[in-house]
């Protein structure tokens, strides 16, 4: 297909994969070869366990709170 035959649309998904593709190679993924913390892969249990029991999430205020930024 020659991009005078594309929609806008799948112009549009062309530039958007090959610039994904070019920063991709450009700066790698910097966590190639890192392991994840037991304690964060914990966490990220707990936070999906929460979200499939239907549990509250904490609103943005108490997390700003918590870390000491003003709302």
């Amino acid at each position: 297909m020659q991009v005078k035959d594309m929609t806008v649309e799948q112009l549009r998904d062309l530039i958007r994969h090959t610039v994904e593709q070019c920063l991709e190679e450009y700066f790698g993924d910097p966590d190639t070869g890192l392991e994840v913390r037991e304690e964060v892969k914990l966490k990220l249990l707990e936070s999906m366990n929460r979200k499939q029991t239907g549990e509250s999430r904490i609103e943005a205020g108490e997390v700003y709170h918590k870390i000491g930024i003003k709302s």
